[in-house]
């Protein structure tokens, strides 16, 4: 499905973290798994799997689910991906911030009071038709 090169690489930038991206990219692949299937589909050492998936949990990049099982023991999560749409608007603001303090950088100099704001969006299917 996905084995874009250019792709992986914006994701990357995106997390900010080669692990990050490529567990993201692993759980959109295979609409979620539990933790030893991403371990072995990324090729990434258990421990820095989980640490990672604990971090994109709390950043609500992933999310997570209980999985139900009859058997006495633990009951696995399964994780899933938030959708690619969600993952940029999440990093779109992150860029509007910064676009904004480059933007009233002259605003300083001038004891200009006014605030720009930059503001990216992004359009979905249906608002495009």
């Amino acid at each position: 499905m996905i084995k874009d090169k250019n792709i992986e690489s914006a994701i990357r930038d995106i997390l900010k973290s080669p692990s990050r991206a490529r567990i993201y990219l692993y759980l959109l692949r295979n609409n979620g798994a539990k933790t030893e299937e991403i371990i072995k589909g990324s090729k990434l050492h258990p421990s820095t799997v989980r640490e990672t998936l604990s971090k994109m949990n709390e950043q609500k990049i992933i999310f997570r689910k209980k999985q139900k099982n009859d058997s006495i023991g633990k009951n696995p999560f399964i994780y899933y991906p938030i959708s690619p749409l969600n993952l940029l608007k999440k990093y779109t603001n992150e860029i509007e911030e910064k676009l904004t303090k480059i933007a009233n950088l002259s605003n300083t100099k001038y004891n200009d009071y006014k605030t720009n704001r930059v503001k990216i969006k992004i359009f979905e299917k249906e608002e495009l038709s």
